[in-house]
């Protein structure tokens, strides 16, 4: 292990240098102008991972190409893992907010700017360098390892779910390893180890056959934008809970590990909410924001619309309103059982003087693993040493749809071994990635896989 620890620190700048090649290419999966670029970029991956030593192809797809590489299989039994990531990023604008180039990558101190830096170039780029190590030092790897680096993550993985499916026999395995999330502070390494879901509808509601004017009209008919704000306003009580039947039914409290774990996050109540801007906070009563954003559902209105929306004013009764919504869900509950109730609920209060119509958007069952678990243990030993300080557990408030097919469809769990800062701009304009958090990383990939092979 040594010889491996030793090639990672000799080489970090060269590692620095691919990673800022890597970057150059605007792999920009939303907009069908950059198809040749993530071509290009996926063609890239596959060359340098044969230069390391991985056996890569590049996959074709319906959509943009999967690359998949795996290390050098030898005789025996070992462990299996994949290690997912995209290579896709999100669209740089607006670009006047960025203050170098999104595309050409500028290092300023220990921060590598460039747009897909941290998401998630820079850290699945981490673990192909972990693997280089062990290879180039003729270091016996104790686990056999799949890449597979998808071009579509920000646009829905469409291909990925087909692949895997058509793939299910090869890509066989006893986990999965990503590194796609977030850790609070440098000298606070996290694991993962829940993701809420996601249900999404929209909800519109039909009134006069067409926009009315409001002096003739007004009073005789129906609002429907009014009927929607009040339809909407009933699916929230006093304490901040949502009045959907059932929607708390397969919730299930936190354990006093999960607990004692989250309070070892950085940040009060107040500090939150200075952040976000508000004058007040607000959420579920006898809950604090931690737990709301992670380990409680929500319903959130996403976008509401209705009558005249132009420059100045227009009298007029609209023809219908509507709303886009989205419940976020955590362990137990399932998108099919809350879609049911919620579209009964919705259809039960809305009045009689409109029509409504309801259709259904994507869904993503919660995801989570135990965080007792053999695996689980093994990694946070890899973070602790990577990183020399303590790491904590945590949960994530958002939704990574993929997690959940590759427990449905391989039938293993994983790992999310995130490496992104709160401040590096995911998403956002001046994107980074702390190169510090590249380097422990690299230790911590390197370190990951023998500590997972005691666990078989």
């Amino acid at each position: 292990m040594n010889d491996v620890l030793d090639y990672l620190k000799t080489n970090q700048p060269r590692f620095v240098e691919e990673l800022c090649e890597l970057l150059r290419f605007p792999s920009i999966s939303a907009q069908p102008q950059h198809k040749k670029d993530l071509r290009a970029c996926a063609a890239w991956l596959v060359q340098h991972c044969r230069r390391i030593g991985l056996n890569a192809e590049l996959c074709p797809t319906p959509g943009h190409p999967i690359v998949l590489a795996r290390t050098p299989r030898r005789a025996g039994v070992r462990p299996h893992y994949l290690v997912y990531g995209h290579y896709d990023v999100q669209p740089p604008e607006p670009f006047d907010l960025w203050n170098s180039p999104p595309f050409e990558p500028t290092i300023r101190g220990r921060q590598l700017f460039a747009r897909g830096a941290a998401d998630n170039k820079g850290q699945f780029f981490a673990h192909l360098k972990a693997v280089e190590a062990y290879l180039k030092t003729s270091t016996s790897l104790p686990c056999d390892l799949t890449f597979v680096l998808e071009g579509e993550e920000e646009t829905g993985s469409a291909s990925l779910t087909p692949f895997l499916r058509a793939h299910r026999r090869e890509l066989r395995c006893d986990g999965v390893v990503i590194s796609d999330t977030g850790i609070p502070k440098k000298n606070l390494p996290a694991l993962t180890y829940a993701l809420r879901g996601i249900a999404a509808l929209e909800v519109t509601l039909r009134g006069p056959s067409r926009d009315l004017h409001s002096g003739l009209f007004g009073g005789s008919v129906e609002n429907p934008a009014m009927a929607l704000s009040q339809l909407l306003a009933k699916l929230r009580d006093a304490k901040g809970r949502v009045t959907i039947p059932g929607f708390y039914e397969d919730v299930v409290a936190l354990t006093p590990l999960e607990r004692k774990q989250l309070r070892r996050l950085p940040g009060t109540e107040k500090s939150y909410r200075r952040f976000l801007g508000v004058p007040q906070l607000y959420g579920e009563k006898g809950f604090a924001s931690t737990e709301r954003t992670t380990a409680r559902p929500t319903f959130e209105i996403n976008g509401l619309t209705s009558g005249y929306q132009g420059e100045g004013g227009k009298t007029i009764v609209p023809a219908w309103a509507r709303a886009k919504i989205t419940m976020r869900l955590v362990a137990n509950q399932q998108p099919e059982k809350i879609m049911k109730a919620t579209v009964a609920w919705l259809r039960q209060l809305c009045p009689p003087t409109v029509h409504i119509e309801i259709s259904a958007g994507h869904g993503a069952p919660p995801y989570l693993i135990e965080p007792t678990g053999a695996q689980v243990q093994a990694a946070l030993r890899a973070l602790r040493t990577a990183f020399r300080y303590e790491p904590v557990l945590i949960r994530e408030g958002g939704s990574i749809p993929i997690v959940s097919d590759f427990k449905r469809i391989l039938g293993v769990d994983t790992l999310l071994l995130g490496l992104a800062l709160p401040n590096d701009n995911i998403h956002s304009p001046n994107e980074k990635f702390d190169l510090d958090c590249f380097t422990a990383g690299q230790r911590m990939s390197a370190l990951l896989w023998p500590e997972l092979a005691k666990t078989e």
